[in-house]
Parts: structure tokens; C-alpha cells; sequence
């Protein structure tokens, strides 16, 4: 029996959306937090934040998440301030973030991503210690994997080119 190209979108478009639904974290690819201590100084951690090539850092004390640390901390509470290369992380970072479990979904990351405007969310176990964060890059990753072909060979429009650096976009 042949499928109408309506009935093979309509079944794409639900398999996709089943897929963000039912999908945990623990699926995902995730790398592992850069931890920094709550007396670490805020050039330590944006140092490590480069090292690494992350927008965040997670802060943690007595091996409990304490907070997250940004760049968008580092752009509105830490640039232009007199006296910041001693600062503690403690002193700017986001206390008590917001956090998921691996076994949440993917719809309610993106819900709490959409909803609190947040770029990671902290992954954390039931003790509270973090074991991962999650990035908008990963999951639109996820999405990617789920319609690649649609995705990954779409041309570039005529008037806005490749980036070229990592910095294009």
C-alpha cells in the first residue's frame, strides 16, 4: 500500500515529537561539567571556561552544586567593575540554578530553557552533586540527528554565507 507525502509527514512529524517527549538526558551526549570551587577566583573560571571551550561552569561546595557561572555573568556583573581579578566565583555566580535530572526529558529541558531563557541547565543526581550540564548546542544536536537529511543539506541562502570561525554565529 503507497503513503501520501501527507501521511509520511504527518508520521515524521510525530515520530519526532514522541522522540522529544520520551527522550531522558541520559541519552544525550553530554560532556562532563567543568567544576569550580566557590572560592575560586572569577579569572580561574573564566580561564577554565576558555580551556575548555564552555559557556559555563558549574560551582560547587561541599561537593553540592552551589551555582553556575556564565559568560553571561561575566558580561553583566563582572567586565568594567573595579577590583574583579580578585573576586571570588561565589560573589557572581547564579546561585541555586535551576537543575534537571539525567532521566527528565528533553521537551521539559527545552521547556525550562525556553521559559527561564537559560543557554546550560545543570544535570544533577539526587544527592544534588552535578554530573553534567545540558547546552542549547546539545539539543539542537538532538534535533539534527532526528531529520538530518532536512537539516544538514539545505544550502546556504544567497545572501548570508557559511561562518567561517567559530565565532560566526
Amino acid at each position: 500500500m503507497n503513503t501520501s507525502e501527507f501521511e509520511e509527514a504527518y508520521e515524521d512529524k510525530e515520530l519526532i515529537r514522541g522522540a522529544i517527549v520520551t527522550t531522558p538526558l541520559s541519552d544525550l551526549t553530554l560532556r562532563m561539567p567543568i567544576l569550580v570551587n566557590a572560592d575560586a577566583t572569577v579569572v580561574a573560571a573564566v580561564d577554565a571556561m576558555n580551556e575548555h571551550r564552555t559557556g559555563c561552569v558549574l560551582v560547587e561546595e561541599n561537593g553540592k552544586l552551589a551555582g553556575i557561572f556564565t559568560e553571561r555573568d561575566v558580561l553583566t556583573k563582572v567586565i568594567f567593575r573595579e577590583n574583579n581579578r580578585s573576586w571570588t566565583v561565589r560573589q557572581v555566580m547564579t546561585k541555586s540554578p535551576e537543575t534537571l535530572n539525567s532521566d527528565d526529558s528533553i521537551a521539559f529541558a527545552l521547556n525550562k530553557m525556553s521559559v527561564g531563557g537559560y543557554r546550560h541547565i545543570p544535570i544533577v543526581d539526587r544527592a544534588g552533586k552535578p554530573v553534567g550540564v545540558v547546552s542549547v548546542r546539545d539539543l539542537v544536536d538532538f534535533l539534527v540527528e532526528l531529520f538530518p537529511d532536512g537539516v544538514l543539506n539545505l544550502p546556504p541562502s544567497s545572501d548570508k554565507g557559511i561562518p567561517r570561525s567559530l565565532d560566526g554565529g
